[in-house]
């Protein structure tokens, strides 16, 4: 096999490869004890017909499609080895010449991971930001415990307040019409939670038990549905009960029925130290991504429009796999929100071209400061993953092992970010 490589323009190559006839013959033999059970030549019975007599019979080329696809996808692979080139995208092939006496001769035309020029990483500029816990942190969680644990009690004495919760039957109505999707009956609505259309709650504040109520809306512009964006409506609402929270008192019987803690003070401390390590995660997260912000200002690249596709590709099959796990699928969403599949990948664009390239310049930044992963550092990220997972540190290993190159990558990555913010300057 030979290969020839030409730039075609920046970031994009043919390679111009040549499958020998002794290659090309073992593909043949190949693809004819592929098909020839399923070949008729007079004188044979079905599927006994030699080789050379099929040939003779349907012509050379019977065999040629199959044998294509035997030997060109390792020839490809091979070829861009020998050219040591990393491709980005499918190539786009082309057979030149075919034949038993010559071989294989096809061409295959790819893009190739761009250049990259980092021309500033360690001391870059941001502004400082820390994340801490106040005692009013402490005790809203209390707070939302205690909210969980409520009781709800029915009001019969007063009319509806802020916090409390209004069981209604609703419809609403487009210029005298009702439109799907605008009607319920017992619906519990808890009047402040901002749950239904902006100014939808506070008309029901002041009103009683068995009253009805013509509550008048404009949607939002960014509503979900599209025929229903920026319209006004009316919707005749009647409340049928009012239920109140009755929240349980702070004590260390509360603390005992909603933790594994004996005191008060001891599931506030706890509280406190959970908060913490969430504050120091959500500090060292934006750390970070002021300091990729940065970093991608010094990146010089000119980035292939198939990087940022893949990526995109990526992001909206996480998506997907969410809302699968939602009970939905990616076109009832998209039905939902009223937008279809281009206007749904072009919102995720912008993240993805800083993804792509956050991720080149780790690699660049990599490859600069010879970052390599010692032994020593993947034993510790082993027992870390078995911590994790409540695993053997032998059983992760055999886990792995299939991928060790693939997690040495990912923590040469981590340790050039660690480089990045442990040299940032915070202003």
């Amino acid at each position: 096999m030979s290969v020839k490589l030409e730039n075609i323009e920046e970031n994009v190559v043919k390679l111009t490869i040549e499958v020998d006839k002794e290659e090309f013959e073992k593909a043949l033999e190949k693809s004819y004890i592929k098909n020839v059970k399923n070949i008729t030549v007079p004188g044979f019975r079905k599927g006994k017909a030699p080789r050379k007599y099929i040939e003779k019979t349907y012509g050379e080329g019977i065999f040629y499609e199959d044998a294509i696809d035997f030997c060109l996808p390792e020839a490809y692979e091979k070829a861009v080895k020998e050219a040591n080139i990393i491709p980005v995208s499918r190539p786009e092939v082309d057979i030149e010449k075919i034949s038993r006496e010559e071989g294989l001769v096809f061409t295959a035309k790819v893009t190739v991971k761009p250049e990259v020029t980092v021309e500033k990483y360690k001391g870059l500029e941001i502004e400082k930001v820390e994340y801490t816990v106040t005692d009013k942190d402490v005790e809203d969680e209390i707070l939302r415990k205690r909210e969980q644990t409520a009781r709800l009690v029915s009001v019969e004495d007063r009319p509806i307040e802020k916090g409390d919760i209004a069981v209604i039957d609703f419809e609403g109505f487009i210029d005298g019409t009702a439109f799907p999707g605008g009607k319920g009956e017992n619906y519990s609505l808890e009047i402040g939670s901002e749950t239904f259309i902006p100014g939808f709650e506070e008309q029901l504040i002041g009103k009683s038990k068995g009253e009805e109520v013509d509550v008048n809306v404009t949607f939002p512009e960014d509503y979900h549905a599209e025929d229903l964006k920026g319209k006004d409506a009316v919707f005749k609402v009647k409340v049928h009960e009012i239920k109140k929270k009755e929240l349980p008192e702070a004590d260390d019987e509360f603390a005992k029925d909603v933790s594994e803690f004996d005191t008060l003070e001891e599931l506030k401390a706890d509280i406190r130290k959970k908060l913490e390590k969430n504050a120091e995660n959500r500090t060292k997260v934006e750390i970070e991504n002021r300091v990729f912000d940065k970093l991608i200002e010094n990146v010089k690249v000119n980035l292939p429009d198939c990087m940022v596709e893949d990526q995109v590709d990526r992001m909206v099959h996480e998506t997907e796999h969410r809302l699968q796990s939602q009970g939905l699928t990616l076109e009832q969403y998209l039905s939902y929100i009223g937008m279809d599949m281009e206007a749904f990948r072009s919102q995720f664009k912008e993240r993805a071209r800083r993804d792509v390239l956050i991720s080149l310049a780790l690699e660049k930044i990599v490859e600069m400061e010879n970052i390599e992963v010692t032994e020593e550092d993947l034993e510790k990220e082993y027992e870390k993953i078995a911590q994790e997972y409540n695993l053997e540190v032998d059983k992760v290993r055999e886990i792995i092992s299939g991928n060790v190159e693939s997690l040495k990558a990912e923590l040469k990555t981590t340790k050039a970010i660690e480089l990045l913010t442990s040299t940032a300057v915070m202003k």
